[in-house]
């Protein structure tokens, strides 16, 4: 399987998809389960880790427009 967002998050759409067939096995389900849980986990990470970026990015950019602003209000 591939390691991006967007692989894992169809995995866990297949997981859960199957889940939701009565036709499988209880221990079938288990490990399902736990696989999924386990992708969830990880792209509660990854979301985290994006959303931290974004923040660090935005503050950066806001930093550096403040003092573009000041060095204009200079001259």
């Amino acid at each position: 399987m591939e390691n991006t967002f967007e692989s894992k998050l169809k995995r866990l759409q297949e997981i859960v998809s199957h889940l939701d067939q009565s036709n499988i096995t209880l221990d079938e389900s288990i490990k399902l389960y736990e696989e999924g849980m386990e992708l969830a986990l990880e792209l509660r990470k990854l979301l985290d880790e994006a959303e931290l970026k974004i923040v660090q990015l935005n503050s950066k950019f806001k930093n550096s427009l403040k003092e573009d602003k000041s060095e204009d209000e200079e001259f």
